[in-house]
């Protein structure tokens, strides 16, 4: 066998998507991570799209956004979450930006003249790009998820790219599988027997089968798919409902599979490290205190939408040893019918980011409900200009003020289209996104909670708070105490008067993670227990 001494484990699913795939292979980096080894993720998406900033948190779920500006799939926040790293657009492989790569690539006779196939040419690339992160991240070993499901149309080249991967590189192919239960309790295996034999008809054999099952796997029923699918019977790897999705790694650990991982890769390892990690799991799973937090929004039919908001929450929650308890509050109701009750025996309030008309009325009136009552708020980009939405009709007296995406003829445009936003008519990545540096004022709420003078967060926005109303706005409690660099573009808007009244132009969601909460996060948990 030839290929570097770098070395790729492949996660497939077989049966049916939303088994988590996400969470196997964070879980897998994790417990590698633990051994003292460099893991890096790599997902692939089979959808044409370029990316996901153009999708429907409806359909897809969250658009998580990394450092340097990539709207990608929400398994990104996991692996961040997990392996606390900090990932790149290179990390994220869609059928969109292959196939664009490819044919960008072709018209510059990058080629040679050859008429363009899927194999070679296609697979080829593939096997680059997933080498190329393998050397940009310096990695011991490249996680590779396959989004979809085995048999699906729109990946089939990528695995067949990763079947080409592995007669050059030492690579292990682990299938993910559902074993379902029948009324009677009785597993199913025949399923996950049928799926690995469409896999090995690709020229693929996994070594390692994870069983996505509700209880514990019969002993039965491992002897059959270690027999049918041709694995030992300790390569059968149970993932059972549990009470946390960052208890995995540890269940991952005690059941050998770092072990297995390690000699079927053929590398040597330090001693397992994941002391720390149990800690805070322990304190997710017992914690001594419990607060509720009301998430206002119009997608929260779809609890993935806010997935990253849930889990910065589980992350400070375990920084205060407290549960937190969210209340999915739908504003489109309290607009229709002006009822606040459900807001009744939340301890704090978040208005997360959106886009649209629908439901901003609802999402005003939480806002005025929770400075008015002194409820400690969060809001999130959108969440921050609908407070100064709030703020400039209920205390400053301009009435009508709105933003000009909710309603273009407002006589009070406080919010407004950032001024590089006028001219742009593709909506695909041309939002203000990624990492940008931001000013805290000095003896600001902002700065007690950061501690530093320069923080970095990560954005995803066209309108700011307009800077013609930045004075008019100001004043009796309200202070913009984050701003970007040179511009005035505000970051950060905090009440003096209220205990804990903070909201974001950025997402903050999106840098936390369960080793290192993100500050607002974890300081906001912290008022809410007062």
């Amino acid at each position: 066998m030839q290929g570097s001494k770098r070395a790729y484990i492949v996660i497939l699913g077989s049966l049916m998507s939303g088994l988590g795939k996400g969470i196997v292979t964070s879980s897998i980096g994790k417990i590698l991570q633990g051994r003292g080894l460099r893991a890096v993720p790599i997902k692939f998406d089979g959808y044409l799209n370029v990316d996901c900033g153009t999708m429907n948190p409806f359909r897809h779920g969250e658009v998580f956004v990394l450092d340097d500006g990539t709207e990608c799939d929400m398994d990104f926040g996991t692996y961040e979450r997990f392996l606390n790293v900090t990932l790149k657009g290179q990390n994220s492989i869609t059928g969109g930006k292959i196939f664009k790569h490819v044919i960008e690539k072709e018209r510059k006779g990058g080629y040679l003249g050859y008429d363009v196939q899927i194999v070679p040419h296609l697979t080829d690339e593939i096997k680059g790009w997933v080498r190329g992160v393998g050397e940009t991240f310096n990695a011991d070993v490249v996680l590779i998820e396959v989004g979809g499901t085995v048999g699906d149309l729109e990946n089939g080249y990528f695995i067949e790219a990763m079947r080409q991967l592995s007669l050059d590189e030492r690579v292990v192919f682990v299938q993910l599988t559902y074993v379902p239960a029948l009324v009677t309790g009785e597993q199913k295996t025949k399923p996950s027997q049928h799926a690995n034999r469409l896999i090995a008809s690709l020229g693929i054999h996994p070594e390692i089968i994870i069983c996505r099952i509700e209880g514990k796997l019969g002993p039965n029923e491992r002897k059959k798919i270690s027999m049918f699918c041709n694995v030992p019977e300790e390569a059968v790897i149970d993932d059972p409902n549990i009470a946390t999705i960052y208890e995995l790694p540890l269940l991952f650990e005690k059941n050998g599979l770092a072990r297995i991982l390690l000699n079927k890769l053929r590398m040597k390892a330090k001693r397992r490290d994941l002391k720390e990690w149990k800690g805070i799991v322990n304190r997710v799973k017992k914690p001594k205190k419990k607060i509720t937090v009301g998430i206002t929004g119009k997608y929260t039919r779809v609890k993935d939408s806010y997935i990253s908001i849930s889990e910065a929450l589980v992350h400070a929650g375990a920084s205060n040893n407290c549960d937190v308890e969210i209340r999915w509050i739908e504003t489109s109701e309290i607009e229709d019918k002006g009822d606040l009750s459900e807001l009744k025996g939340c301890d704090g309030i978040i208005v997360p980011g959106g886009f649209g008309a629908r439901g901003t009325e609802g999402k005003i009136r939480c806002i005025q409900h929770a400075r008015e009552k002194k409820i400690p708020y969060l809001g999130l980009c959108f969440g921050m200009q609908l407070a100064v939405v709030e703020w400039a009709r209920n205390v400053k007296g301009l009435k009508g003020a709105n933003s000009t995406e909710i309603d273009p003829k407002t006589p009070h445009p406080v919010i407004d289209l950032l001024p590089e936003q006028m001219k742009i008519t593709e909506k695909g990545a041309t939002m203000r996104l990624g990492g940008h540096d931001i000013e805290v004022k000095d003896g600001s709420k902002a700065h007690a909670v950061y501690g530093k003078k320069i923080i970095r967060e990560r954005f995803r926005h066209r309108y700011e708070v307009n800077p013609e109303y930045i004075s008019k706005l100001e004043g009796e409690g309200l202070v913009f105490s984050g701003k970007a660099p040179g511009r005035e573009i505000m970051q950060i808007m905090e009440l003096t008067n209220h205990p804990f009244f903070m909201a974001s132009q950025f997402h903050p969601e999106f840098t936390s993670k369960l080793e290192e909460p993100n500050p607002l996060f974890r300081e906001f948990v912290k008022a809410c227990l007062k």
